[in-house]
């Protein structure tokens, strides 16, 4: 017989949704298995596996299954828009459905499949309310007093997005942490920067709070889109062109949804000793 105080191993599943890369840990039944300390030994590229986010599936008494997210610092993200994709192909698949309803910290969401094989999630009504993004001061959300008159939008999360003529000129790296870290988002914030190609297609690239240059951002493209219907550029549905690949976002009246591929890359398990020594 197994000893019950000896360090356990876990499973999970490496995924991901235009380049945006996932590992995905299944806590039901088992209680929460991940800490911060954990979270960040798994984001190690070189030490661990290694991704964008780590997406919890953890038990819910109100919808068909519940997710926490971590960054690769060992932070929690409030949402995520590409791994709730991803999650949700993966349980839909294994229960046979083509809808599901989860909870995360955004609230409860909805998400399906299409019959070309990618998935949709709902991801809520837009936060555009100062207190609720959040910002440090009461300050207009819709022209934020940063260089570059950038829109502070919030989608479970906070997000600053930055329209440009070419967003291949931006230096990301530099100015991505930078913005992250401005004292007006107390929370810090995501940072996006978008070109309008044409009324109905966007080029975005992304520096994601916690994790740094991601190849999409699924709440991010929600930003996008909203913050450029705001200004009038785009009408309420838009394709965002990322890094990683495409993805769809169109804001109707029961909220932004997201559209876009996803991928299961592999299955793996991580040694009982690997676990303990970082728990």
């Amino acid at each position: 017989m197994r000893d019950s105080a000896a360090p356990a191993s876990l499973p999970f599943i490496k995924m991901h949704g235009a380049g945006n890369d996932f590992v995905v840990i299944d806590s039901r039944g088992r209680g929460r298995t991940v800490t911060a300390s954990l979270a960040r030994a798994i984001g190690d590229r070189h030490r661990g596996v290694g991704f964008d986010q780590l997406a919890e599936i953890i038990t819910s008494d109100t919808a068909d299954f519940g997710l926490v997210f971590w960054n690769s610092d060992g932070s929690q993200a409030g949402a995520c828009g590409n791994a709730t994709r991803c999650v949700a192909d993966h349980v839909m698949r294994g229960a046979g459905l083509d809808r599901v309803t989860l909870t995360t910290a955004r609230g409860t969401l909805q998400a399906e499949r299409l019959a070309d094989g990618r998935v949709a999630v709902n991801m809520g009504a837009p936060q555009l309310d100062w207190q609720e993004i959040p910002l440090a001061a009461a300050v207009d959300p819709q022209h934020l007093p940063l260089q570059g008159d950038p829109i502070a939008v919030g989608m479970g999360n906070p997000h600053c997005v930055h329209f440009v003529p070419d967003v291949a000129t931006v230096d990301l790296a530099t100015l991505g942490p930078a913005i992250e870290q401005n004292p007006l988002f107390p929370q810090k914030t995501n940072v996006e920067f978008a070109s309008l190609i044409s009324p109905c297609r966007i080029k975005m690239r992304v520096w994601e709070r916690g994790t740094g240059i991601t190849l999409a951002c699924g709440s991010g493209a929600c930003a996008t889109a909203v913050a450029a219907h705001l200004r009038g550029m785009i009408g309420p549905r838009v394709a965002i062109e990322v890094d990683g690949g495409t993805l769809e976002v169109d804001w109707r009246d029961d909220g932004v949804w997201l559209t876009g591929p996803v991928a299961r890359v592999f299955d793996g398990v991580l040694a009982a000793d690997y676990v303990a020594a970082h728990q």
